[in-house]
């Protein structure tokens, strides 16, 4: 004869129970994920190479040249290229990446050396104000500047001269309008930036304008 509902073994919850078992499988679970991330972040150190915190010395391929230098995994680009090589063409303004006066190339490639950490950098190309004359020669937009007196106080002059430049160097036939877009987020504070559209168009036109003479046909 089958036991009645009356005579089944009852099974009983207290609130504090539930919690108390739910809280035991929850914190299993916590400390089981929190193992396999240490495993995981254990892992990941001994197949990989680990720089800092302490100094430590690399080579920066910078204007041509190859540097040895011993800087800190926090130091910056900029940091790097004025305190330990004696690079002050970049210049340090705002040191937080709003106004790109620190702006250099990274393989050809417009950045902001004081966003940008030095060991980040190595085995790269680097290009700063210094690295685009040609000994004596000023770079064709460097002299537009001085021909059209684009600068005032010279403290985003660096980092204006760079963009513009990098500009030309992929496209050499811009309009004002790829000028004002290359320079979006130069930051002058003195307002020259009339004469810094007219330096750049000025060097386009005359690159145009050689070849022209190479193609042997008139303007």
């Amino acid at each position: 004869m089958a036991d009645s509902p009356a005579d089944s073994p009852k099974i009983t919850f207290s609130r504090r129970g539930f919690l108390k078992g739910a809280g035991v499988t929850a914190a299993a679970s916590v400390i089981e994920t929190a193992n396999a991330l240490a495993r995981e972040a254990k892992d990941a150190v001994h197949s990989s190479r680990v720089a800092g915190p302490e100094a430590l010395p690399v080579k920066l391929h910078i204007n041509g040249r190859e540097h040895s230098v011993v800087i800190e995994p926090r130091d910056t680009l900029a940091q790097t290229l004025r305190d330990n090589l004696g690079l002050t063409g970049t210049k340090v303004v705002c040191d937080r990446g709003s106004c790109s006066a620190c702006t250099v190339w990274i393989d050809k490639t417009p950045a902001l050396a004081c966003m940008t950490l030095s060991i980040d950098t190595m085995g790269r190309q680097i290009t700063t104000i210094e690295g685009l004359a040609h000994g004596d020669q000023m770079h064709p937009v460097q002299a537009a500047f001085v021909k059209h007196d684009a600068m005032q106080c010279g403290f985003c002059t660096p980092g204006m001269v760079m963009s513009c430049a990098a500009l030309l160097e992929r496209n050499p036939n811009p309009s004002l309008s790829d000028v004002k877009h290359a320079v979006s987020g130069n930051l002058c504070r003195c307002g020259t930036y009339p004469k810094v559209f007219a330096a750049t168009l000025d060097v386009a036109q005359q690159h145009a304008g050689l070849v022209t003479l190479a193609s042997g046909t008139e303007a």
